[in-house]
């Protein structure tokens, strides 16, 4: 298992969830992405796109880490 790293900080919706479809899509299966996202708008995008492909969705921002995503691709 890799951990590939998107930092978003500072971009606007659309881009953040652009840049980690487009990861998603080069990585291996059970890899994970750390995406690093300010946009408000990501704290709903990004949960919708895993539930919708199937991805596993590990952290969302909290207190110690305000911007942090971390999701693992699915399997199969």
């Amino acid at each position: 298992m890799t951990t590939h790293y998107i930092d978003a900080r500072g971009l606007t919706c659309p881009e953040p969830l652009m840049l980690l479809k487009a990861k998603i899509r080069s990585i291996a299966a059970g890899d994970e992405v750390e995406l690093l996202s300010e946009d408000p708008v990501s704290s709903r995008d990004v949960p919708a796109y895993c539930k919708f492909l199937g991805h596993e969705l590990l952290a969302t921002p909290d207190a110690e880490h305000p911007a942090r995503y971390i999701i693992k691709k699915r399997l199969s």
